[in-house]
């Protein structure tokens, strides 16, 4: 075979002349990506990916359908090549339907893998599961009883009935682990990279940077001001809902990975932030929002009256604490919740006081439905004005409210009610409206808050105002939620990593993500083919128990109950997600999944078949399934339908691809570029 001379990015070939440019480049091991192409297949030129520029002609060319040529001079990667091929990625996504990443996982604030350890769960490989989880969770026993899920917000499942009950599976294996004598799992750690880096602050954000700062080989000391780790997790929730032994038993698995603790040490009273910026090479501020709000109205000064976050501090210390006969609880998120059950089961009569209506409730409807169970009274659209100490107790005046226009939270406003002010009386009130962070750690050094005194970081990398000291958690967001300082610790790690490592502080990477749409948009004929089966309900303590105890009242799932909840999941994420050709040109690209709104197709998944599974919506048109079966299997299974826009690959007479001649041989998946085919058993391909 006669032999041409060119040149391929600066690199001298002397390849067949009957080649194309995209054989020549693979044979100079010259990357030019593409979609549709295979070497034992008939040229297709669908995905458009492989333009290369050829000198002298005007516009760039395919280079898997264009021929080589006597001192052709070819470039593959110049700016205009790169926006050829983001353009072209782009009009292939504009029409891609599905979900890269499952939407549980990317409402999780910690970026937990929720698809993966349902799946290990319902392998019963629970080990795995809890592997899976404690990637981005160090704390699952516990979050999985205080978590209020967003997560369960996003679940798909709610187009068939009720979203996966995740916060409970979550909870699962590290229950499992925990009360059953398995052994503590202990993720690898990295060499050791000579550097030493302060926490400061043992609750959910410090912790959880901890935990990954030493998993990548840094010393860690954690500073904390009291005398048990925990944060709020320990010092702000109740036993009933969070065991104070379950606590610490997940907590020495962090602490097991070589992490010194310094309890009963204030920073800014005992050592000042500025010496432990001289002592260690990077510094975590976790100090969380641990102070009550008080409503600022007359007599709330008085000893009867407790902040939320106080009262219940004193609670998990075991201080006794004589609440009398009558409580009023005023507020209406879960630190209220929590202090009201606390005074009923210590024998009180306890009453929530809400300056909206429960609509408006920002504590979890379980636990609102539960205090409503034990006997808590909610008296709504209700605030006081005035507290006066008595003899026999309180006398607090109060105002009704009503609701108007919303508020920056989206809430409606409550408006006092002109003339309907009222007096009750009790023994102790409990304010729960709120909690403020003390950052008198700060004094001395140039780390800066804001007027809310949350420190003031970059959004992305959690770095301060002062390089080497970062922040998370509720030091930096307010008072929110555990798993949000969870997540917030593990990013912060990430970025501490880079900064020890004299790398540019970028923090996590983004995730790249097709999504099937928002949650209201996928309409339900799209799992229509889903057997409807009901979510598991979590067992209870008996309500006869409840009040006079501290005992749990979730009592975590039975292993069958985690195994049929665990197979209720949709497994909305793609399975093909490490392999998908698409999506790893689109990142490389840039290509934007959403530039241009095409038509995004509706589907009905396709699992008839027992060795694989077909997903239409993720199809590309490139034909390599139609090929591969036809030109290489020879059986035909699948074509192109109709033309233009319209046009579909599909079995033939668009039947299930069970009820076809396919046998299975997973060709067509071997060579499918996205996740439209999947095999299931992933190891038969591997």
């Amino acid at each position: 075979m006669k032999k041409v001379q060119l040149t391929i990015d600066g690199q001298e070939l002397s390849v067949p002349q009957d080649w194309t440019i995209l054989e020549a480049a693979r044979e100079a091991e010259i990357e030019i990506p593409t979609l549709c192409y295979h070497p034992e297949l008939q040229v297709f030129n669908s995905c458009l990916l492989c333009v290369v520029e050829v000198e002298g002609l005007k516009k760039p060319v395919l280079s898997c359908g264009t021929q080589v040529r006597e001192g052709m001079i070819v470039t593959t990667n110049s700016g205009l090549i790169r926006d050829t091929r983001r353009m072209a990625l782009e009009l292939l996504l504009s029409e891609h339907c599905g979900d890269c990443i499952a939407p549980c996982q990317l409402a999780c604030p910690a970026g937990c893998d929720i698809q993966g350890f349902i799946h290990s769960i319902a392998q019963k490989d629970y080990a795995e599961a809890l592997a899976i989880i404690k990637d981005t969770i160090p704390l699952p026993a516990a979050l999985g009883r205080v978590c209020p899920a967003p997560c369960e917000d996003e679940c798909r499942r709610q187009r068939v009935e009720e979203p996966i009950s995740i916060c409970s599976l979550k909870r699962f294996p590290a229950d499992w682990e925990l009360e059953n004598g398995h052994s503590t799992y202990l993720p690898q750690i990295a060499p050791d990279t000579g550097k030493k880096v302060a926490v400061i602050g043992a609750g959910p954000a410090g912790l959880s940077a901890a935990y990954y700062l030493r998993q990548m080989g840094h010393a860690v000391t954690i500073f904390e001001a009291h005398a048990e780790p925990g944060g709020m997790l320990r010092y702000g929730i109740p036993d009933y809902r969070l065991p104070r032994e379950e606590l610490a038993a997940e907590i020495e698995t962090i602490t097991a990975l070589g992490i010194e603790m310094q309890y009963n040490t204030t920073v800014g009273h005992d050592i000042t932030l500025t010496q432990l910026q001289e002592k260690y090479d990077a510094t975590f501020l976790g100090i969380g929002a641990q102070r009550s709000r008080m409503m600022g109205i007359p007599g709330e000064d008085s000893s009867r009256v407790w902040g939320g976050v106080e009262f219940l501090g004193a609670m998990a210390r075991g201080e006794k604490v004589d609440v009398g006969n009558k409580v009023i609880v005023v507020g209406g998120g879960n630190t209220a919740i929590d202090a009201v059950r606390t005074t009923l089961r210590l024998g009180a009569e306890s009453s929530i006081f809400y300056r909206r209506s429960r609509q408006e409730m920002p504590a979890l409807d379980i636990e609102i439905k539960e205090a409503e169970e034990e006997g808590v009274e909610f008296n709504f659209l209700v605030t006081p004005t005035a507290i006066e100490e008595t003899d026999s107790g309180l006398k607090v005046t109060n105002v009704r409210m009503e609701l108007g226009p919303p508020d920056d939270s989206g809430r409606r406003r409550p408006i006092p009610i002109e003339g309907s002010e009222f007096t009750v009386e009790c023994d102790t009130l409990v304010m729960a409206i709120g909690q403020i962070i003390d950052s008198s750690c700060l004094r001395g050094s140039d780390v800066q808050a804001n007027r809310w005194g949350r420190i003031v970081i970059d959004e992305k990398t959690l770095q301060s105002t002062v390089p080497g000291v970062f922040a998370g958690g509720d030091a930096i967001t307010g008072p929110d939620i555990a798993v949000r300082a969870v997540g917030a610790g593990h990013r912060a790690a990430i970025s501490i990593d880079q900064y020890l490592r004299a790398k540019e502080v970028v923090g996590r990477p983004e995730l790249w993500n097709v999504s099937m749409g928002e949650l209201e948009k996928v309409t339900e004929a799209r799992f229509a083919h889903v057997e409807k089966a009901a979510r598991v309900e979590m067992p209870h303590l008996p309500l006869s128990k409840r009040r006079t105890t501290f005992e749990q009242v979730a009592l975590g799932f039975p292993e069958e109950s985690a195994l049929a909840e665990a197979n209720r999941c949709l497994e909305c994420g793609c399975a093909a997600i490490e392999e998908c050709q698409l999506r790893e040109y689109a990142i490389e690209y840039g290509a934007a999944p959403d530039r241009f709104g095409g038509k995004k197709n509706e589907y009905v998944l396709d699992d008839s078949h027992p060795a694989l599974t077909r997903e239409p919506g993720k199809c590309i048109l490139c034909g390599m399934c139609v090929r591969v079966c036809r030109d290489v299997k020879g059986l035909n299974v699948f074509s192109f339908a109709n033309r233009g826009f319209e046009a579909i690959v599909t079995p033939y007479f668009d039947l299930p691809l069970g009820e076809t001649v396919c046998d299975g041989c997973l060709k067509c998946v071997e060579v499918c570029p996205t996740g439209t085919l999947v095999a299931l058993d992933q190891e038969s391909i591997a």
